[in-house]
């Protein structure tokens, strides 16, 4: 899998519409959630981009402190189904982690979680935080990242 992080004014018609098309796949058709993925921040946060060949098995977005959460932030986490079971999710929140590292500092990073994937990011080094809420009908947890 090939990994790159680009802001949005660097991504191309190509990047955009499989990224959108990825997450609408995922967070609307199959988790059965009819929600507006489209928020409007897409255009502050950076863009973690996976690639197979060219076809996009990984994608999450990044926010700096102060512009989604306080701390820096993950979100929109997503590895369409055939891809699954291959590594590509713990790859992906790696690389993105150490990126922000390097962009951003040792800062403390927040992602929103679902709850069915708590496990998932504690064996990242995430740590849950507070307690169980719904965000568009289905469960989350907050949970924060700080380096070692």
């Amino acid at each position: 899998m090939r990994l790159e992080i680009k802001p949005f004014s660097a991504l191309n018609l190509q990047e955009l519409y499989a990224l959108l098309r990825l997450r609408s796949e995922i967070f609307v058709v199959e988790q059965q959630c009819i929600y507006l993925d489209l928020d409007g921040k897409d255009t502050e946060a950076l863009h973690v981009l996976g690639w197979k060949g060219s076809e996009l098995c990984a994608y999450c977005r990044v926010f700096r402190p102060g512009d989604y959460f306080e701390e820096a932030s993950i979100g929109r986490v997503a590895v369409p189904s055939e891809f699954r079971g291959n590594g590509y999710g713990a790859r992906l929140m790696e690389f993105t982690i150490q990126a922000i590292q390097k962009e951003i500092g040792d800062c403390p990073i927040a992602i929103s979680a679902q709850a069915y994937l708590q496990r998932f990011y504690e064996e990242l080094g995430f740590k849950p935080e507070g307690e169980l809420y719904k965000e568009d009908g289905i469960p989350h947890i907050r949970m924060i990242f700080t380096a070692k």
